[in-house]
């Protein structure tokens, strides 16, 4: 494989585990708005218990692909192949 193909890979992993990681992020962000936020959504989250359930749900899936993306990109930095498997 030329060496410019593994370049790009490089470069296409990190950019995607980027976005993996801030879109995990803004989940988890938004978990944590509706889950608190006194004033905008507490009031339509404690009627309904799926709602308050899927805040915290929410809150742990963007936790969790934070962490996926997090690590995918330091697997793609070092190159490390169990860091990107993970």
């Amino acid at each position: 494989i030329p060496m410019g193909v593994l370049t790009c890979m490089k470069y296409l992993m990190f950019i995607f585990n980027v976005l993996v990681f801030a879109g995990g992020t803004c989940l988890a962000g938004m978990g944590v708005w509706v889950a608190v936020d006194p004033a905008g959504f507490q009031n339509i989250v404690a009627t309904r218990a799926v709602l308050r359930a899927g805040a915290w749900l929410l809150l742990a899936v963007g936790i969790a692909l934070s962490l996926l993306g997090f690590l995918g990109c330091c697997g793609t930095l070092r190159r490390s192949r169990p860091l990107l498997l993970l």
